[in-house]
């Protein structure tokens, strides 16, 4: 079944929820509405929130509301990146909103962070509504210290179009329209990427490779390479002038996680998941009858890969049904995404690469979660679904409850429920084929959710020890100096050194011929020390799916209350009704022992069954 027939072409967003289209005149009288309704709220409240905070929250949500309609153009331009009509469309929109928010609402958190306490705990007392928002509140209160002037931080705003997000903004648009060239053929990047997994072939896969890393080397390279100045640069700015300790100390604050269990996640990925990672792609290098892999290999398929490819209807029908078999409730919501046509899947030239998921919370309450991907029916692309349905289920179940001050979850559990999604289906999908005694595409499917751990727990841990390295860190992760530009050179380095430090040096495991430029295509770079988050929500959630068994009915309904509190908790509060401290570093080290390290020892032996082992 070849990607064209996998049934993807039905499923395209309808966005007209929001708007007819990019020339619907109501997206400029809703911006004319917002900019009246932000100079209302300014006149009413400013210098007036301690007798008036209750009224201007609810204002705050009403406007927030509106204003999450004009998510419609970044779906848009995420369908077609280079479309010179949204692009401008995009541009001339945060322009006008940077604007009027810089003038109007910045003194609505510097007002509000500066309230006295005794002010604030009386108000909890007496207003319902202030009430209902104290987490709100106290979180944006976290950031008190943090804050500029309200002149400086309204031209801040006003300038943010202009700044280090441009150049981001740019980058997809030039990877979008990079082109390898195959066979004769010219390859999107998206579909490049898709060979070196796909392909049987060890020396197609490694002429792949040389012609991705050349790419990368050339002039999006450079361009890469500026984009990371711009933003290690402005980051130091930020700490500087908003005194943060460090440069991942505001993304922390906003994960609402303190600095020891971060640093105690990447301490127990380097000692015990980096180790289990190597013991597994020896094994695959045994399987594929290689002593050492090249980079090129390390997403290869097995030989007992099973690669019929799975058509769009089926993948939706087997993520359906793992998800109902633990909750209806988040098997509703996803139903009723189908049926609002709330998913864009074919992998059409021009679309953006990769998958998420875009929540908001619309006029009238009403939640609205689009997900976003590129299938081309693997087995993967079926697990990536369920991720993103994931998400989608979080931000509905706290759209509903938290409305749009409250329901989003900080970075690092807002993958909670994706990776729960990944693992409810893939126990679905294992137990199914127990019961029929593959042993082959039992192996088939173990290997495929450990490559898709790994890359998620190791490969991300990795990504953000490069990013520690290029912002400043010295390389035994312990203190933090001045960045420096860095060129195409050392950054190739630096990348190189930290992939040794979690897959091995060279000939241990792999060999990295043609691996050096791959720094330059990872986009979530652009949003600094984003990437842990991938790691933290992972294990958060392999600990979580533990205690499944351990809980029985009781787990359902706590699990959804979890979903439910959106960011109203911070991790340490949402894992205590389960028993769980993530400022412990066994916390981390018991995650990784029953995903990563159950899954690698239930490899072994299974392999050891085919007569496949390592010394």
């Amino acid at each position: 079944m070849s990607k064209d027939n996998l049934g993807t072409e039905s499923y395209r967003w309808d966005l007209s929820v929001f708007y007819s289209g990019i020339d619907d005149p109501q997206i400029d009288k809703d911006l004319e509405i917002l900019t009246e309704r932000y100079r209302k709220f300014n006149e009413t409240y400013k210098n007036k929130l301690a007798e008036k905070l209750g009224p201007a929250l609810l204002d705050v949500e009403e406007i927030d509301m509106l204003a999450a309609k004009l998510n419609y153009i970044g779906l848009q331009q995420s369908l077609n990146v280079a479309d010179p009509v949204v692009k401008a469309k995009s541009a001339d929109v945060d322009r006008k909103l940077s604007d009027i928010y810089g003038e109007y609402m910045t003194f609505f958190d510097l007002e509000m962070v500066a309230l006295d306490q005794a002010i604030l705990d009386q108000l909890y007392e007496t207003d319902p509504t202030v009430k209902k928002f104290k987490p709100y509140i106290e979180y944006s209160r976290v950031f008190k210290n943090h804050y500029l002037s309200e002149p400086v931080e309204s031209a801040l705003t006003k300038r943010s179009p202009f700044g280090p997000g441009s150049w981001s903004e740019f980058f997809d648009e030039f990877e979008a329209d990079l082109e390898i060239e195959y066979k004769g053929e010219k390859k999107t990047f998206e579909e490049a990427l898709n060979i070196l997994t796909e392909s049987k072939d060890p020396e197609e896969r490694a002429a792949m490779l040389k012609q991705v890393d050349q790419v990368m080397a050339g002039p999006f390279g450079k361009y890469s390479a500026q984009t990371l100045y711009m933003k290690t640069g402005s980051t130091a700015l930020e700490v500087k002038d908003r005194k943060y300790s460090h440069p991942m100390a505001s993304r922390n604050k906003s994960n609402r996680i303190p600095d020891e269990a971060v640093e105690v996640l990447h301490k127990a990925v380097t000692e015990v998941a980096a180790p289990l990672s190597q013991r597994y792609y020896r094994l695959k290098a045994a399987h594929l009858g290689m002593k050492t892999l090249k980079w090129s290999d390390r997403n290869a398929l097995l030989p007992f890969h099973d690669d019929t490819k799975i058509s769009f209807d089926k993948a939706l029908e087997i993520v359906l049904t793992a998800y109902r078999s633990f909750s209806s409730t988040l098997a509703g919501i996803v139903e009723t995404m189908i049926e609002h046509r709330r998913l864009d899947v074919p992998p059409v030239k021009g679309k953006r690469s990769g998958a998420f998921c875009s929540s908001v919370v619309l006029p009238g309450r009403k939640t609205a979660s689009f997900v976003f991907m590129n299938y081309f029916g693997s087995r993967h692309d079926v697990m990536t679904l369920a991720h993103e349905l994931g998400h989608a289920v979080h931000f509905t179940l706290a759209g509903e409850a938290q409305g749009p001050l409250m329901y989003s979850a900080p970075m690092a559990y807002a993958e909670t429920a994706s990776v729960f999604g990944e693992a409810t289906t893939f126990n679905f999908l294992k137990q199914q084929l127990i019961e029929q005694g593959d042993k082959k595409a039992l192996l088939a499917l173990i290997s495929g959710t450990i490559e898709d751990t790994i890359n998620t727990v190791v490969r991300q841990i990795s990504f953000s020890n490069f990013e520690r390295r290029i912002h400043g860190m010295d390389p035994s992760y312990t203190t933090w100096s001045e960045p420096k530009k860095h060129s195409i050179e050392e950054l190739d380095k630096i990348w190189l050194e930290v992939t040794r430090e979690f897959y091995g040096n060279d000939g241990d495991v792999f060999t990295y011929e043609n691996a050096e430029h791959l720094w330059a295509y990872i986009s979530h770079f652009h949003s600094p020390f984003y990437v842990y988050a991938y790691a933290f929500g992972q294990l958060l959630s392999h600990s979580l799916y533990a205690q499944k068994d351990k809980f029985g009915d009781q787990f359902e309904p706590l699990y959804l209350d979890l979903l439910r509190a959106g960011g109203t908790k911070d991790a340490i509060e949402l894992l205590k009704p389960f028993g769980l401290d993530p400022t412990n570093e066994q916390f981390w080290i018991d995650g990784i022992n029953v995903g990563l390290g159950k899954l690698v020892a239930e490899m072994e032996e299974l392999s050891a069954e085919m007569g496949i082992s390592v010394k």
